[in-house]
Protein backbone atom coordinates (compact mmCIF):
# COMPACT_ATOMS: atom_id res chain seq x y z
CA UNK A 1 0.00 0.00 0.00
CA UNK A 2 1.02 3.40 -1.21
CA UNK A 3 1.50 5.92 1.77
CA UNK A 4 -0.93 8.46 0.06
CA UNK A 5 -3.60 7.56 -1.99
CA UNK A 6 -7.41 9.21 -3.21
CA UNK A 7 -10.55 7.63 -3.51
CA UNK A 8 -13.27 9.29 -5.60
CA UNK A 9 -16.72 8.38 -5.42
CA UNK A 10 -19.63 10.09 -8.31
CA UNK A 11 -22.77 11.17 -6.79
CA UNK A 12 -26.24 10.25 -8.30
CA UNK A 13 -29.37 10.93 -9.86
CA UNK A 14 -32.93 9.13 -9.22
CA UNK A 15 -34.30 8.83 -12.94
CA UNK A 16 -37.37 6.30 -12.15
CA UNK A 17 -38.50 4.18 -9.26
CA UNK A 18 -38.23 6.90 -6.18
CA UNK A 19 -40.21 6.20 -3.19
CA UNK A 20 -41.19 2.75 -5.16
CA UNK A 21 -37.45 1.36 -4.63
CA UNK A 22 -38.61 1.11 -1.25
CA UNK A 23 -41.61 -1.72 -1.60
CA UNK A 24 -39.59 -3.94 -3.30
CA UNK A 25 -39.56 -2.28 -6.82
CA UNK A 26 -37.05 -1.66 -9.81
CA UNK A 27 -35.85 1.75 -10.27
CA UNK A 28 -33.37 3.17 -12.27
CA UNK A 29 -30.47 5.12 -10.62
CA UNK A 30 -27.53 6.54 -12.46
CA UNK A 31 -24.03 8.58 -11.10
CA UNK A 32 -23.35 12.01 -12.58
CA UNK A 33 -19.93 13.70 -12.90
CA UNK A 34 -19.91 15.45 -9.64
CA UNK A 35 -19.04 13.67 -6.41
CA UNK A 36 -16.88 13.43 -3.55
CA UNK A 37 -13.24 12.69 -3.25
CA UNK A 38 -11.04 11.68 -0.20
CA UNK A 39 -6.91 12.04 0.32
CA UNK A 40 -5.75 9.92 2.40
CA UNK A 41 -2.28 9.96 4.08
CA UNK A 42 -0.61 6.88 6.52
CA UNK A 43 0.35 8.01 9.83
CA UNK A 44 2.58 6.22 12.14
CA UNK A 45 0.36 6.34 15.61
CA UNK A 46 -2.90 5.18 15.80
CA UNK A 47 -4.76 8.83 15.17
CA UNK A 48 -7.54 9.50 13.04
CA UNK A 49 -8.00 13.18 11.24
CA UNK A 50 -10.63 14.02 8.93
CA UNK A 51 -10.88 17.77 7.26
CA UNK A 52 -13.27 18.58 4.85
CA UNK A 53 -15.37 22.46 4.20
CA UNK A 54 -17.71 21.43 7.09
CA UNK A 55 -14.62 21.13 9.97
CA UNK A 56 -11.71 19.16 11.23
CA UNK A 57 -11.74 15.70 13.91
CA UNK A 58 -9.63 14.07 15.62
CA UNK A 59 -9.83 11.08 17.66
CA UNK A 60 -8.16 7.74 17.84
CA UNK A 61 -8.84 4.66 16.19
CA UNK A 62 -9.69 2.52 19.12
CA UNK A 63 -12.09 5.60 20.57
CA UNK A 64 -14.24 6.65 17.88
CA UNK A 65 -17.11 8.70 18.91
CA UNK A 66 -19.61 9.75 16.09
CA UNK A 67 -19.80 13.49 15.04
CA UNK A 68 -23.05 13.87 13.53
CA UNK A 69 -20.78 16.18 11.09
CA UNK A 70 -19.09 13.25 10.05
CA UNK A 71 -21.29 10.02 10.81
CA UNK A 72 -21.12 8.11 7.74
CA UNK A 73 -17.48 8.45 7.53
CA UNK A 74 -16.46 7.56 11.38
CA UNK A 75 -19.75 4.97 11.46
CA UNK A 76 -17.80 2.76 8.70
CA UNK A 77 -14.55 3.26 10.69
CA UNK A 78 -16.06 2.31 13.60
CA UNK A 79 -17.63 -0.62 11.88
CA UNK A 80 -14.42 -1.73 10.13
CA UNK A 81 -11.80 -0.39 12.67
CA UNK A 82 -10.14 -3.94 13.71
CA UNK A 83 -9.13 -4.21 10.12
CA UNK A 84 -7.29 -0.91 9.89
CA UNK A 85 -3.96 -1.55 10.87
CA UNK A 86 -2.82 2.53 11.67
CA UNK A 87 -4.19 5.66 12.16
CA UNK A 88 -4.72 8.04 8.92
CA UNK A 89 -5.43 11.49 7.90
CA UNK A 90 -8.62 11.96 5.61
CA UNK A 91 -8.98 15.17 3.40
CA UNK A 92 -12.45 14.76 2.40
CA UNK A 93 -13.35 17.17 -0.73
CA UNK A 94 -16.64 17.34 -2.74
CA UNK A 95 -18.06 19.30 -6.02
CA UNK A 96 -21.47 19.64 -4.28
CA UNK A 97 -23.20 20.57 -1.25
CA UNK A 98 -25.48 18.46 0.82
CA UNK A 99 -28.50 21.29 0.34
CA UNK A 100 -28.67 19.74 -3.44
CA UNK A 101 -29.66 15.70 -3.76
CA UNK A 102 -27.11 14.58 -5.39
CA UNK A 103 -26.52 11.81 -2.72
CA UNK A 104 -23.57 13.21 -0.87
CA UNK A 105 -23.99 10.70 1.92
CA UNK A 106 -23.94 7.75 -0.30
CA UNK A 107 -20.79 8.82 -2.26
CA UNK A 108 -18.76 9.88 0.62
CA UNK A 109 -19.61 6.32 2.53
CA UNK A 110 -18.61 4.62 -0.97
CA UNK A 111 -15.48 7.02 -0.82
CA UNK A 112 -14.71 6.02 2.43
CA UNK A 113 -15.39 2.61 2.07
CA UNK A 114 -13.26 1.77 -0.52
CA UNK A 115 -10.38 3.68 1.45
CA UNK A 116 -10.67 1.14 4.55
CA UNK A 117 -11.02 -1.70 1.87
CA UNK A 118 -7.05 -0.68 0.51
CA UNK A 119 -5.92 0.47 3.76
CA UNK A 120 -6.67 -3.24 4.99
CA UNK A 121 -5.15 -4.58 1.61
CA UNK A 122 -8.45 -6.23 1.01
CA UNK A 123 -9.39 -6.42 -2.42
CA UNK A 124 -11.71 -4.05 -4.07
CA UNK A 125 -14.57 -5.87 -4.37
CA UNK A 126 -17.41 -3.56 -5.65
CA UNK A 127 -19.99 -5.68 -4.37
CA UNK A 128 -17.98 -6.10 -1.00
CA UNK A 129 -17.81 -2.86 -0.89
CA UNK A 130 -21.48 -2.12 -1.44
CA UNK A 131 -22.92 -4.33 1.63
CA UNK A 132 -20.23 -2.68 3.76
CA UNK A 133 -21.56 0.51 2.98
CA UNK A 134 -24.78 -0.16 3.49
CA UNK A 135 -24.53 -1.92 6.94
CA UNK A 136 -23.00 1.93 7.42
CA UNK A 137 -26.19 3.52 6.20
CA UNK A 138 -28.71 2.13 8.36
CA UNK A 139 -26.77 2.34 11.59
CA UNK A 140 -26.29 6.06 10.57
CA UNK A 141 -30.58 6.43 8.96
CA UNK A 142 -32.27 3.39 9.78
CA UNK A 143 -33.34 2.84 6.19
CA UNK A 144 -32.56 3.24 2.46
CA UNK A 145 -32.63 1.42 -0.85
CA UNK A 146 -29.32 1.63 -1.39
CA UNK A 147 -29.92 2.78 -4.93
CA UNK A 148 -27.51 5.90 -4.58
CA UNK A 149 -24.84 3.90 -3.16
CA UNK A 150 -25.22 1.47 -5.69
CA UNK A 151 -24.48 4.29 -8.42
CA UNK A 152 -21.61 5.60 -6.51
CA UNK A 153 -20.09 2.50 -6.61
CA UNK A 154 -20.41 0.67 -9.77
CA UNK A 155 -21.19 4.08 -12.26
CA UNK A 156 -23.32 4.41 -14.59
CA UNK A 157 -26.94 3.88 -14.90
CA UNK A 158 -28.08 1.16 -13.06
CA UNK A 159 -31.58 -0.68 -13.21
CA UNK A 160 -31.72 -1.21 -9.42
CA UNK A 161 -34.05 -3.67 -6.94
CA UNK A 162 -33.46 -3.35 -3.39
CA UNK A 163 -35.53 -6.46 -2.44
CA UNK A 164 -35.19 -9.22 -3.83
CA UNK A 165 -31.52 -7.70 -4.19
CA UNK A 166 -30.58 -6.58 -8.01
CA UNK A 167 -28.22 -4.84 -10.18
CA UNK A 168 -27.81 -4.49 -14.00
CA UNK A 169 -25.66 -1.93 -15.29
CA UNK A 170 -26.57 -0.43 -18.43
CA UNK A 171 -24.55 -0.56 -21.20
CA UNK A 172 -25.67 2.95 -22.59
CA UNK A 173 -26.24 6.63 -21.09
CA UNK A 174 -28.41 9.52 -22.30
CA UNK A 175 -28.12 14.02 -22.73
CA UNK A 176 -29.56 15.29 -19.05
CA UNK A 177 -30.54 18.60 -17.90
CA UNK A 178 -30.82 18.60 -14.14
CA UNK A 179 -32.79 22.07 -12.83
CA UNK A 180 -32.29 22.76 -8.68
CA UNK A 181 -35.64 24.00 -7.43
CA UNK A 182 -34.00 26.65 -4.81
CA UNK A 183 -35.38 24.39 -2.08
CA UNK A 184 -34.88 20.55 -0.71
CA UNK A 185 -36.05 18.86 2.25
CA UNK A 186 -34.50 16.12 4.06
CA UNK A 187 -35.10 12.63 2.12
CA UNK A 188 -36.03 10.99 5.46
CA UNK A 189 -38.48 13.64 6.00
CA UNK A 190 -40.60 13.18 2.91
CA UNK A 191 -40.26 9.41 3.05
CA UNK A 192 -41.94 10.00 6.05
CA UNK A 193 -44.46 12.04 4.61
CA UNK A 194 -45.46 9.70 1.91
CA UNK A 195 -45.36 6.44 4.20
CA UNK A 196 -47.90 8.07 6.13
CA UNK A 197 -49.86 8.44 2.74
CA UNK A 198 -48.90 5.16 1.98
CA UNK A 199 -51.17 4.06 5.04
CA UNK A 200 -53.81 5.47 4.57
CA UNK A 201 -54.38 4.42 0.81
CA UNK A 202 -52.29 1.20 0.59
CA UNK A 203 -54.57 0.23 -2.36
CA UNK A 204 -54.14 3.11 -4.53
CA UNK A 205 -50.70 3.54 -3.67
CA UNK A 206 -49.61 0.04 -4.29
CA UNK A 207 -51.43 0.41 -7.55
CA UNK A 208 -48.99 3.22 -8.56
CA UNK A 209 -45.90 1.85 -7.51
CA UNK A 210 -46.59 -0.65 -9.63
CA UNK A 211 -47.27 0.88 -12.68
CA UNK A 212 -43.61 2.58 -12.00
CA UNK A 213 -42.26 -0.39 -11.43
CA UNK A 214 -43.40 -1.44 -15.20
CA UNK A 215 -42.60 1.71 -16.94
CA UNK A 216 -38.93 0.79 -15.72
CA UNK A 217 -38.21 -2.31 -17.97
CA UNK A 218 -39.89 0.21 -21.23
CA UNK A 219 -36.99 2.88 -20.25
CA UNK A 220 -34.54 0.42 -19.80
CA UNK A 221 -35.12 -0.75 -23.53
CA UNK A 222 -35.71 2.83 -24.78
CA UNK A 223 -32.03 3.64 -23.26
CA UNK A 224 -30.32 0.89 -25.05
CA UNK A 225 -32.11 2.07 -28.32
CA UNK A 226 -31.03 5.65 -28.04
CA UNK A 227 -34.51 6.71 -28.14
CA UNK A 228 -35.30 9.77 -26.47
CA UNK A 229 -38.67 10.57 -27.71
CA UNK A 230 -40.23 7.44 -25.79
CA UNK A 231 -38.02 7.94 -22.92
CA UNK A 232 -39.01 11.42 -22.47
CA UNK A 233 -42.58 10.15 -22.51
CA UNK A 234 -42.00 7.94 -19.80
CA UNK A 235 -40.60 10.67 -17.85
CA UNK A 236 -43.37 12.64 -18.10
CA UNK A 237 -46.04 9.72 -16.80
CA UNK A 238 -43.64 8.92 -13.99
CA UNK A 239 -43.89 12.76 -13.14
CA UNK A 240 -47.49 12.44 -13.04
CA UNK A 241 -46.96 9.27 -10.56
CA UNK A 242 -44.93 11.58 -8.57
CA UNK A 243 -47.80 14.11 -8.39
CA UNK A 244 -50.31 11.26 -7.43
CA UNK A 245 -47.95 10.99 -4.39
CA UNK A 246 -48.08 14.07 -3.11
CA UNK A 247 -44.39 15.17 -3.88
CA UNK A 248 -44.88 17.67 -6.31
CA UNK A 249 -45.17 21.26 -5.52
CA UNK A 250 -45.74 24.88 -7.63
CA UNK A 251 -42.23 25.62 -8.15
CA UNK A 252 -41.52 21.67 -9.10
CA UNK A 253 -44.41 22.10 -11.46
CA UNK A 254 -43.54 25.18 -13.34
CA UNK A 255 -40.06 23.63 -13.65
CA UNK A 256 -41.39 20.64 -15.27
CA UNK A 257 -44.14 22.56 -17.88
CA UNK A 258 -40.85 25.25 -19.28
CA UNK A 259 -38.47 22.59 -19.53
CA UNK A 260 -40.86 20.57 -21.46
CA UNK A 261 -41.29 24.35 -24.06
CA UNK A 262 -37.61 23.97 -24.80
CA UNK A 263 -37.08 22.06 -28.11
CA UNK A 264 -34.22 20.25 -26.96
CA UNK A 265 -36.01 18.65 -23.92
CA UNK A 266 -38.01 15.11 -24.71
CA UNK A 267 -39.60 15.08 -21.61
CA UNK A 268 -38.98 15.37 -17.49
CA UNK A 269 -39.50 14.77 -13.68
CA UNK A 270 -38.67 15.00 -10.20
CA UNK A 271 -35.34 13.49 -9.48
CA UNK A 272 -35.47 12.43 -5.98
CA UNK A 273 -37.84 12.22 -3.25
CA UNK A 274 -39.53 15.27 -4.09
CA UNK A 275 -41.24 18.45 -1.78
CA UNK A 276 -38.03 19.93 -3.56
CA UNK A 277 -34.55 19.67 -4.75
CA UNK A 278 -34.45 19.10 -8.70
CA UNK A 279 -36.21 18.18 -11.73
CA UNK A 280 -34.42 15.92 -14.76
CA UNK A 281 -34.97 16.36 -18.11
CA UNK A 282 -33.85 14.04 -20.97
CA UNK A 283 -31.93 15.85 -23.16
CA UNK A 284 -29.86 19.24 -23.45
CA UNK A 285 -31.85 22.88 -22.81
CA UNK A 286 -31.37 24.91 -25.60
CA UNK A 287 -32.72 27.95 -23.58
CA UNK A 288 -30.09 30.43 -22.69
CA UNK A 289 -32.08 32.39 -19.77
CA UNK A 290 -33.73 29.83 -17.69
CA UNK A 291 -35.40 31.16 -14.99
CA UNK A 292 -34.25 28.74 -12.41
CA UNK A 293 -30.36 27.34 -11.66
CA UNK A 294 -29.18 24.68 -14.06
CA UNK A 295 -26.72 22.27 -12.99
CA UNK A 296 -23.81 21.35 -15.13
CA UNK A 297 -24.38 17.68 -14.95
CA UNK A 298 -23.57 14.51 -16.64
CA UNK A 299 -24.41 10.71 -16.20
CA UNK A 300 -21.00 9.59 -15.97
CA UNK A 301 -19.86 6.07 -16.42
CA UNK A 302 -17.36 6.26 -13.82
CA UNK A 303 -18.21 4.69 -9.91
CA UNK A 304 -15.30 4.44 -7.30
CA UNK A 305 -12.22 5.43 -8.56
CA UNK A 306 -8.82 4.57 -6.48
CA UNK A 307 -5.82 6.59 -7.28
Amino acid sequence: MHESFKVSAPGKLMLLGEHAVLKGKNALVCAVNQGVTIICKKRYDKKINIISSLGEYTTELSRIKIDTKFQFVLTALSQQQKKIPSGFDFKIESDFTANIGLGSSAAVTAAIMAAIFVVSEQEINKTKIFECGMKTIHKVQGTGSGADLAASIFGGILLYRMEPFYIKPLKSIFPITVVYSGSKLPTTMVINIVEEKYKQNVEFFSAIYNVMDQSVPYAVKDIERNNWNDLGEIFNINQGLMDAIGVNNLVLSEINYKLREDTGIYGTKISGSGLGDCVIGVGILKQRDFPYQVIPLEISSKGIVVE
